[in-house]
């Protein structure tokens, strides 16, 4: 089902981070994609709750995009979801407004993608530091999908592998809008990350592969 997305972007040093910069050029401009930078617009940490509320009812896919800082978000980031996810409107008996839609966290990580699973130096994979995420998603019944993941973000050297990332991210966010992602198999998928092999979600449509 097509939807217009709603990025909810979070990096408290968005100057300094070189591969963000890349992402978020690479779906800034699109059309059908709002692209709302939360520290830029809140420095005071004084969050609009009515217009955050007002954005998401508008919005059918909602991705989060931040660094992965200390195996959580950004905190500015909990305080968007301390504020604006209220009962009675994000969850409980009546507390509807997101139901049905469509949520996926985009992040960076500067570990490899080896360190992020049992035996690694973090010990657990992607999606289990992400369960927070994913159940407060499933709280407000949404359907929480696989995140797209870029690792090793230090060792990003050359411009091939950054576009390798950056057209991965506008395909996916592209595909999300037109409503060519095979919702159900990428909120099933028990992948570390959707981008491992987006093929396998996304139909493809004329000349794109």
């Amino acid at each position: 089902m097509p939807g217009e997305v709603l990025i909810l972007f979070a990096h408290p040093a968005f100057q300094r981070s070189r591969v963000n910069r890349h992402l978020v050029r690479a779906v800034r401009e699109l059309d059908g994609v709002t692209f709302h930078d939360l520290y830029e617009e809140y420095p005071d940490f004084l969050i609009d709750v009515g217009r955050e509320q007002e954005l998401l009812e508008r919005h059918e896919v909602v991705v989060f995009q931040h660094p992965l800082f200390w195996y959580s978000s950004p905190a500015i980031l909990k305080e968007w979801q301390d504020l604006v996810l209220e009962h009675g409107w994000a969850y409980g008996h009546d507390g509807r407004a997101l139901e049905g839609k469509v949520a996926l966290q985009a992040i960076t990580a500067g570990g490899g993608e080896e360190a992020y699973c049992a035996g690694g130096q973090n010990a657990y994979t992607i999606r289990e530091l992400l369960a927070p995420f994913q159940q407060t998603c499933r709280l407000c019944r949404m359907e929480y999908l696989a995140p797209f993941a870029v690792y090793g973000t230090h060792s990003i050297t050359t411009e091939e592998d950054m576009l390798h990332h950056t057209e991965d991210y506008r395909r996916l966010i592209e595909a999300l809008r037109d409503g060519r992602v095979d919702i159900a198999a990428a909120a099933a998928a028990g992948d570390c990350r959707i981008n491992a092999d987006l093929g396998r979600y996304i139909e493809t449509r004329g000349g794109d592969a």
